[in-house]
Parts: C-alpha cells; sequence; structure tokens
C-alpha cells in the first residue's frame, strides 16, 4: 500500500504561484506514476499532471506551460508548481499514485484562486 498526504494549497490571487506537495509512504522508485487530478465545484475530476518513473511528464492542455510536476526522489515526494493562477483553476486537487496496478490518493486539498 501507499499513503500520500498532501500539503500547500490556498487561496491566491489571479496570476500567483502557489506549490503543493505529496509525500508518499514508500520510495517513489517503486512507484509507476504520480500526479494530481482536480475537480472543481460542480465540474468532473480531470488529470491535471502525471510522472511516471522514467521521469515522463503529461500535462492537460489548460495548465501546458504554467503547471510543473516534479519529484524529490531523497523525500519521497511529488510536487506541482503552479504559476500564473487562474481564477478557473479553483479546484480541490487530489495527488494520486499508482503502486502495483492500483491507484491510491491523498486527501485532497483545496486550490481558491481570486481577489
Amino acid at each position: 500500500q501507499v499513503q500520500l498526504v498532501e500539503s500547500g494549497g490556498g487561496l491566491v490571487q489571479p496570476g500567483g504561484s502557489l506549490r503543493l506537495s505529496c509525500a508518499a509512504s514508500r520510495s517513489i522508485f517503486s512507484i509507476n506514476a504520480m500526479g494530481w487530478y482536480r475537480q472543481g465545484s460542480g465540474k468532473q475530476r480531470e488529470l491535471v499532471a502525471v510522472i511516471g518513473s522514467g521521469g515522463t511528464t503529461t500535462y492537460e492542455d489548460s495548465v501546458k506551460g504554467r503547471f510543473t510536476i516534479s519529484t524529490d526522489n531523497a523525500r519521497n515526494t511529488a510536487y506541482l508548481q503552479m504559476n500564473s493562477l487562474k481564477p478557473e483553476d479553483t479546484a480541490v486537487y487530489y495527488c494520486y499514485a499508482i503502486y502495483r496496478e492500483q491507484i491510491y490518493w491523498g486527501q485532497g486539498t483545496q486550490l481558491t484562486v481570486s481577489t
């Protein structure tokens, strides 16, 4: 199993930046992929970004060029750096990990982009 603990959400103004963290309970080397989904109010959950065990990254079109996903293997932690934030980025962000063909979820963290 994998336990995931998220942190870093909050309130930020449009154009601002924020970084989400997702700490895993086991070595990232053993995890096939990590990433984030988000779910805005009244919207379906959508994939934001994912990073594979080989470092390959994929982003949802609306965040390309603004968000960057990365991992720190020494800390068993994935990060989502979010820049140039927009009100439409407001959502609950859920970290996930795929380990031995099962998906594990973090508790979710709220990001609100507003003046």
